[in-house]
């Protein structure tokens, strides 16, 4: 199935249009992959497009035509499932081009359930079991501090994935070592695959639990685009710290069905679903 004609050219391609029609041709895009594809996480893609957006068209520092430029800012999508979301970033922000979307999770595709950096530009390290991709960043992040003029090291999580013990080590490590260049964002839309985080292993509370570990903590609405720009601003945070930034976020943002549904962790919708999908949406 080819894209239908307002997804085949992204506002996300257009060099002025603002980082919230970036996020919304980014939620409606993913919703079309994942329909097409018959797999994938619509709700977490949801939820974090806002941030994507933000990310790379308000904060980091990126040459598409040169993915491996030294100076770049580094970005890991540790929760590796929503490759919805993050492939739809990489294509609007022109590390391939946007006509592969469409071989989401087909076969040959480089476009994999969970991103794989042999294959694609922009992808700084695999991920998908989750509590991995952020010790790999905090490791980009102490390599980074080497430098004169240390690259930016961002990288995004689930709530869920904050039960993961490996998280809570690198997190130790960060604060130690006074990462000043690393900022983690907490996709916090408290669901899980299954149920709320709060009834499997709850994670508050969540701020105090970095500031406990030697971190500078930021709370914002993770929907609001004025206030992620504002707290995902590169250059070095208070007192040498690195920043961990609590996303206040809804999973299935932006479509009735899906909002604060754990069922819409990975699931399809149907043809009436996708339609009704795009239709709230909106252009």
């Amino acid at each position: 199935m080819s894209p239908s004609p307002d997804l085949a050219q992204p506002i996300g391609g257009d060099a002025g249009a603002s980082c919230a029609e970036r996020a919304n041709w980014i939620r409606r895009r993913s919703i079309q992959m994942v329909y097409e594809a018959k797999l994938g996480h619509p709700g977490g893609d949801l939820s974090s497009a806002d941030i994507l957006a933000t990310l790379y068209f308000g904060a980091m520092r990126y040459d598409p035509s040169n993915p491996a430029l030294p100076s770049r800012d580094r970005f890991v999508m540790s929760k590796g499932h929503c490759t919805g979301a993050f492939y739809s970033a990489l294509a609007a922000a022109g590390y391939f081009p946007l006509e592969e979307l469409s071989t989401y999770m087909q076969p040959l595709s480089r476009l994999n359930g969970h991103p794989n950096r042999k294959y694609l530009p922009g992808i700084e390290t695999n991920t998908g079991p989750l509590g991995h991709g952020f010790p790999v960043a905090v490791g980009m992040a102490i390599a980074g501090s080497f430098e004169p003029d240390p690259f930016h090291v961002y990288v995004l999580v689930g709530d869920g994935e904050l039960q993961e013990g490996s998280n809570w080590e690198a997190a130790m490590t960060a604060g130690h070592r006074r990462l000043s260049n690393l900022t983690l964002i907490v996709d916090r839309n408290h669901l899980q695959q299954g149920a709320a985080t709060e009834d499997t292993v709850s994670l508050e509370p969540l701020a105090d639990k970095w500031r406990a570990f030697g971190w500078t903590v930021e709370e914002c609405d993770g929907h609001d685009i004025d206030g992620l720009v504002r707290v995902l601003a590169p250059g070095p945070h208070e007192s040498g710290r690195p920043l961990c930034v609590i996303a206040e976020t809804v999973k299935g943002k932006g479509v009735s069905f899906m909002e604060g549904q754990a069922s819409w962790h990975h699931g399809v919708p149907d043809k009436e679903q996708y339609e009704q999908a795009l239709r709230e949406l909106g252009e």
